[in-house]
């Protein structure tokens, strides 16, 4: 159990936090959720005492154990993989450190062996002999093998430092957790693995994630963070978002027959509270969503853009042809003798490296020549593209944001038009005068899709679309996908934003061949599981 009295905190004139108390108990997971900026992780280091509030204080039950995900991923390069997880119990690792200490001394007085024999006692009552068989299953669920046990941690790559540092934060079943994007840089098999641990874990989880359908699986509370309030809420994200925007139609709906959009409201929440019941944390979610009442849902204060690709004509039958295309990178085959037909309803991801994936797209755009094969685009097609390195269209020296957008439109739109556009984009007001330059990551994906949004393509390409992006403009985004017209190509590490647009999966394979299958996301997941495939 955590919980939080009073707290406060400003930086400069900026109030980040004020009078903030909650409690967080044992057997729940809640996500907190909130705008980029708002302070997510801010407050995790609050809770875990790095940051001192300047108001209020943050405590904790007696003798119960706080255990973080470091975001250092060097701290500890000098450490053996084993070791470096048992760390994450810092009271077990000094204890251990000390009595072999006294063992290592060349002669041992009276006094030390009764000390040694205090710390065995100590030791054997945290099952410390059994810490390292802990540790090496923790790290076998996330993908780190037995052979990379005693390596040191600097000689590991960097997305196993992220899953040794996890297991460290999950070691010995702390009290309270507190992880910030526990899922970045993990592979579908370590977050699955994650997943039902979380489900399972019978402590305080807080957990800060971009990833929809990881809050949606793991989450028995969602934690609002808005206006430096939090505002806890029963259920996890899904029912949060779709809840708020009910309740949002409500307020804002003057003129309809209130007790029609109550009823609506009610409904959707004995809904929720049946299909909860499928889940493995099923029976206290369910209790607990039966017992919401109307006045516990409240409308969220948060802004989302809003993003709606219009094709500017009909795609006919033939969309793209690909025949026999071979690339190389750095000398690398990335993909070789690949075959497909795209058709106009297809809505295709493309898994597999991140290298092969780009790579194709950048072919198929015309930016990289193949080292063989070809490809044709049909007549009636016009394509949109968004690249994840996309930092070269920021550097043309435009002094606001009007201006950048100008040279993407097609007609000669005036300047009320384009501030209307960026308007929607969530870029209001004075904000519109920024220069492209000095824009944040999330600013500039959203400028992005501006731009192919002015363009009417009725074919589009995005690559990784969703890195940088908020949990709103991504639920936008998401949302604005499902509704397009026309075909597309994309990739993304977001299972949730997959799942609801994709209905063709092509991957990419390590020698270089593609698997095509016209599923779902899901859908292929199981069809893998069920021939073997990795």
């Amino acid at each position: 159990m955590i919980q939080v009295s009073d707290v406060g905190l400003r930086y400069g004139d900026r109030k980040l936090f004020q009078d903030v108390n909650i409690k967080f108990t044992p057997g729940n997971c809640y996500g907190l959720i909130g705008a980029n900026g708002a302070g997510k992780s801010t407050f995790l280091k609050i809770l875990s005492g790095d940051i001192e509030p300047q108001e209020g204080h943050v405590s904790m039950g007696k003798d119960e154990r706080l255990s973080v995900l470091k975001q250092n991923h060097f701290e500890y390069d000098e450490y053996n993989v084993l070791d470096t997880v048992v760390m994450g119990n810092k009271r077990l690792w000094a204890v251990k450190a000390e009595k072999d200490a006294i063992y290592m001394l060349p002669e041992m007085s009276d006094e030390d062996g009764m000390r040694a024999a205090e710390l065995e006692g100590e030791f054997a009552e945290m099952n410390g002999w059994e810490a390292e068989s802990d540790a090496a299953t923790l790290l076998n669920g996330l993908g780190i093998g037995d052979e990379l046990h005693y390596m040191q941690m600097a000689d590991l790559e960097g997305s196993d430092k992220v899953k040794v540092l996890l297991a460290q934060a999950l070691f010995g079943q702390p009290d309270v957790l507190l992880l910030d994007e526990p899922t970045n840089h993990l592979d579908l098999k370590a977050i699955k693995w994650l997943e039902e641990f979380l489900i399972n874990f019978e402590n305080t989880v807080i957990v800060v994630s971009h990833d929809r359908h990881f809050l949606n699986k793991v989450c028995t509370h969602i934690a609002d963070l808005d206006f430096g309030k939090i505002k806890l809420y029963v259920g996890n994200y899904d029912f949060w978002y779709e809840s708020s925007q009910l309740a949002q139609k409500l307020m804002a709906d003057q003129n309809a027959k209130k007790e029609e959009k109550i009823k609506e409201l009610k409904e959707f929440i004995a809904r929720f509270s049946a299909n909860a019941s499928k889940s493995s944390q099923a029976t206290s979610r369910k209790k607990m969503l039966d017992k919401i009442e109307l006045d516990d849902i409240q409308p969220s204060s948060r802004k989302y853009p809003f993003i709606n690709f219009q094709i500017g004509r009909e795609i006919g039958n033939d969309v793209l042809t690909v025949d026999g295309l071979t690339a190389s990178q750095e000398g690398e085959v990335m993909f070789k003798d690949v075959r497909f037909s795209m058709n106009k309803e297809d809505k295709i991801v493309l898994l597999g490296s991140p290298n092969a994936k780009s790579l194709l797209m950048d072919v198929l755009m015309g930016v990289k020549e193949a080292d063989a094969g070809s490809y044709k685009w049909g007549v009636t097609t016009s394509q949109g593209y968004f690249e994840m390195d996309h930092d070269k269209y920021f550097n043309g020296g435009e002094k606001s944001l009007v201006e950048w957008l100008r040279q993407y439109s097609p007609d000669d739109e005036t300047e009320s038009f384009l501030r209307g556009f960026l308007g929607r984009m969530l870029f209001s007001g004075e904000e519109v005068k920024k220069s492209p330059a000095v824009l944040s990551g999330g600013e500039k994906v959203r400028c992005l899709l501006s731009k192919m949004m002015l363009s009417s393509s009725n074919v589009i390409l995005l690559d990784e679309p969703t890195n940088h992006l908020d949990l709103e403009s991504i639920q936008a985004l998401n949302e604005g996908l499902i509704r397009f017209k026309g075909a597309m190509i994309f990739t993304s590490h977001d299972h949730q934003f997959i799942q609801t647009i994709a209905n063709r999966v092509i991957e990419i394979r390590e020698d270089g061949s593609i698997l095509d299958k016209q599923l779902t996301y899901d859908e292929f997941l199981d069809w893998k599981d069920s021939q073997g495939l990795k």
